[in-house]
Parts: C-alpha cells; structure tokens; sequence
C-alpha cells in the first residue's frame, strides 16, 4: 500500500511541477539586466518602418558603453528573455570568447525578440499574420526548450554532444534504434532536484569547436561549434538522426562566449541565417570561478586575441 501511496504522490509531484513550469515559462516576465545599451530610437534608420536595422559599430558600442564585470553578473538566462534582439546583440558583441567550456552545460534556449511585444519574426510579418507567426513561434520555443536541455563539452578532445530529453520524440524519429543511443544521468537544477536529484538524456548531434569568427561581430573570435563534418567523429555519430544537422540537413552552426564563469551565450545559424539565441550554464563552475571573476582574475581564455594577450603578459 506504501509503494502505491508514494508512487502515486511521485506522480501528481510531477504533474504539478510540469503545469507550474510551463505557466511560469508562458508568463513569468523578469526584469531585463541592468546594463547600458544603445538608445532604442537610435537603433532604428526609421522607427516607422522597424524592419531597417541600423548595423550596430560594435567597437565604438564597446568604447562607449562598456560591459564591466559587474555588469556582466547580473546578467542571467531569464533576464536576456526580457531583451529585444538588438540589446542581446549588444552584449554578445562586447563579449570575450573565454575558456572553451567542459563538461555538463545545462542549456535554455530563445527566439529573437522584436523591439515590441512580437517576435522578431512576427515584427517581420506585421500585422494579424504577424501575430499568428509569432504564436507559432512561443510554441516552437516552448517544444524546442522541452526537448534541448544543453550541451556536453569534451574539452580535451574539442568535440561537444548535446542532451536530448525526449523519449518518445526520439522513438518517433528512429524507431527501435533509439535503445541503442548512449545516455547520461545529468543533475536537475531547480526546485525538482530535491526529489528527482538526475534524470536521464540522451547524447545526441555531436559537433566540432574551436575557436573562429562570429557571424555576427568579427573583431574578436567567438567559440565554434561546428556540424557540418559531424559524421567525421565516427565514434560519436549516429546517421540517424545526427544527420539532420549536419550539411547534409540544417546545416548547424552555433558560436558561443562567455558572460561570466560558468555562463555562455550563444547564437545558432542554420545555414548561416540567425535562427536563435540559446545560453548555457554550469553552476559548479560559476561557484568556483566568481569571486576570482569579480575581482578581476583571468579565468582562462583560448581564442583571439585574449589568448595572444594572456600569452604575452605572461612572458
């Protein structure tokens, strides 16, 4: 009678975690980080007309308005959601590269934001389409966010696999071959973890990093992760379904960097058109590396140019 009582309440746990989940993913609003950004009127060549973006001189944003340490821990995951696209923009390009990441990143994902309540999409659109474009999308965000959960780093190896979380979408998509996927048990985070300390997901979509230009800002180099030769990580890959990012199917590519220790940005291309924002987290090593962080410690670095300098401090 005990197992059925415990079983039963295990479930209705879950239940209700899940509807608070998606009411607080639907309609929570955090505050956006306070940090300084181009004026909005002055990211517009005419505000009447928001779908010509005035190109942002990232160098002279970053003179101007600096990112300082400070700065960049208040920025957290929820917070960018409340930004429009521009202002994610903005910080990503007064980002460095830092330390190419290892192990387990929790990850969370989101669309562009226009400058108004749509999508940037939807923006795009205008109109009752464009508002019909951007429902379509909060549902898009909302599956892609349940089936992602982030990314595994193999550091020494500059290769990355990603978690996928969702059974029964992979059964749909491979069949019987889906028992024959690799899987790890990676720590929740959150107000579930106390009963439900792991779960299990799937390793998926190996890719390549190393370190390149940003599609986005070329003055300093971004993290790549990399699909178009994943079938070359033959001990990794999987024809199906790691094909279907690779260049034979979206051709994937992602770049990231470093907020602060522990915490990345990132940006995925599918066909090097912007398609999302996505940010990646490890608290273990933001608890290890802040305080060092916030009193102005380098915490590593592998791209350019703050690898040439670290180099030649060094010396």
């Amino acid at each position: 009678m005990w197992k059925w009582l415990i079983g039963g309440l295990a479930v209705v746990l879950l239940v209700v975690a899940g509807a608070v989940g998606y009411f607080a993913w639907r309609y929570y609003s955090p505050e956006p980080p306070d940090v300084p950004f181009v004026m909005a009127d002055e990211g517009l060549e005419d505000p009447d007309e928001p779908w010509r973006r005035h190109v942002i001189d990232f160098a002279e944003l970053e003179h101007e308005y600096p990112l300082s340490r400070e700065d960049r821990m208040k920025i957290t995951p929820d917070r960018l959601r409340a930004l429009s696209q521009e202002q994610v923009d903005q910080i990503y390009g007064r980002l460095p590269a830092g330390p190419i990441p290892d192990g387990v990143f929790h990850g969370g994902l989101f669309f562009p934001k226009g400058e108004e309540e749509y999508s940037r999409l939807g923006e795009l659109v205008g109109g009752i389409l464009g508002r019909k474009v951007d429902i379509a999308t909060s549902k898009l965000e909302f599956f892609a966010s349940r089936l992602w959960k982030g990314k595994v780093f193999d550091r020494d190896n500059l290769v990355l696999r990603n978690l996928v979380d969702d059974r029964e979408f992979l059964e749909e998509l491979i069949g019987d071959d889906a028992a024959e996927l690799e899987t790890i048990e990676v720590e929740r985070l959150g107000f579930l973890s106390w009963v439900l300390p792991t779960r299990t997901t799937w390793l998926l979509f190996p890719a390549k990093l190393y370190c390149g230009q940003s599609l986005l800002d070329g003055r300093r180099e971004s993290i790549i992760i990399d699909y178009a030769y994943n079938d070359d990580l033959t001990d990794l890959y999987h024809d199906n379904p790691d094909n279907l990012v690779g260049r034979k199917g979206m051709r994937i590519r992602d770049e990231i960097r470093m907020v602060r220790p522990g915490f990345y940005l990132g940006r995925a291309y599918l066909n090097r058109v912007f398609a999302l924002n996505f940010t990646l987290y490890d608290p273990r090593v933001a608890e290890a590396q802040e305080d060092a962080f916030l009193v102005g410690d380098s915490v590593g670095a592998d791209c350019w140019p703050e690898a040439e300098q670290l180099s030649a401090s060094a010396e």
